[in-house]
């Protein structure tokens, strides 16, 4: 009877065992299921339009770039990200981008060893969709770039960089940097200025969202800098403009806003912003909303038609999972 008793006391810790790797593998499941399989589901319009690709070539080259209506997308690189639910904002690569019709890129970089990643926060953006693929390099996403302008010469980029994370000063992240864009300097516009297009044309135009802490003058890029607008106990708010040099940066970047605040903020900030020659606006329709971490697809889903309907748009646009239609909704306002 002791003996009975004893190997029914042996399976009992065995069965338990069992249950708990169970629920460590359910649990690990559903992780996956939710941070990179449902992810892959979320797209934007996949419509192509025709000539998204070359639509500024009938724009006149004294035109400014402050002057001109433009596509943009935010957090650009994030079509592979880790944590993809919270952290994917586009569901195209850059390359599909610039085809599609954007012209603003919003970069984030961290250094890597002697190179630079690109990131979302603290998660790392993927070259490919599984969590094994490889952290997705500048390099990379220059060669995009210097192709996508090689094959449309009237095209120009604008390269916003913003430095997202890593432990490395502000000057030695710039050194590094300036080292890409001296690998291949006729791709560039290093200016501290706002340019005209036919400047910009078949150029990356370099923007910095950091101090100048190299001491590289133009060459460090057009400053883009202003204050986090994180936050929404006052849902009020919209638009700020912010000095930067020689231009009035007007900027709404409500990130914390769920989809009626962001919406009246959009709005709210395009009828603030100044238009003058001496302003730049940008206008940002990508949100997280008010959790600690959001869900952008759920919010672009909401917003993006709302997008398609405004019939008056002007500065730059900046929006998540961007589509062609999209693109050509924002950009024809250049030609009305």
């Amino acid at each position: 009877m002791s003996e009975k008793k004893t190997e029914k006391k042996k399976v009992r810790p065995l069965r338990l065992v069992g249950k708990i790797l169970a629920w460590i593998l359910a649990a690990l499941l559903l992780f996956l299921l939710v941070m990179y399989i449902i992810p892959l589901t979320e797209t934007g319009d996949r419509t192509a339009v025709e000539g998204t690709a070359d639509w500024m070539r009938e724009l006149p080259d004294e035109t400014p770039l402050n002057a001109l209506v433009l596509p943009g997308t935010h957090d650009s690189a994030t079509r592979y990200v880790q944590l993809g639910f919270f952290s994917k904002c586009q569901s195209k690569s850059i390359g599909q981008q610039l085809e599609a019709g954007y012209r603003y890129l919003d970069i984030r970089l961290a250094v890597n060893g002697d190179g630079m990643i690109l990131m979302h926060g603290f998660t790392k953006c993927r070259s490919g969709p599984m969590p094994w693929n490889s952290a997705l390099t500048l390099d990379a996403v220059l060669e995009d770039c210097y192709a996508f302008l090689s094959t449309h010469p009237t095209e120009t980029v604008v390269f916003a960089v913003k430095q997202e994370h890593g432990d490395e000063s502000v000057k030695e992240f710039q050194k590094i940097l300036n080292r890409y864009v001296q690998e291949k300097p006729e791709f560039w516009l290093q200016s501290d200025r706002i340019p005209a297009l036919g400047e910009a044309r078949g150029k990356l135009v370099l923007l910095r969202r950091y101090e100048d802490e190299a001491g590289l003058g133009a060459a460090a890029g057009i400053p883009l800098l202003w204050a986090n607008q994180n936050g929404h106990a006052d849902t009020s708010l919209n638009t700020v403009s912010e000095p930067n040099g020689s231009y009035t940066l007007w900027v709404q970047d409500r990130y914390e806003y769920d989809t009626e605040d962001k919406w009246n903020a959009f709005l709210g900030g395009l009828a603030a912003a100044g238009t003058g020659e001496g302003d730049l606006a940008i206008h940002f329709l990508s949100t997280k909303g008010t959790a600690a971490y959001g869900h952008p697809y759920s919010f672009a889903k909401a917003l993006n038609p709302r997008l398609m309907k405004q019939e008056a748009l002007s500065g730059w646009i900046v929006v998540d999972f961007g589509s062609a239609p999209m693109a050509k909704g924002i950009y024809e306002n250049n030609f009305h």
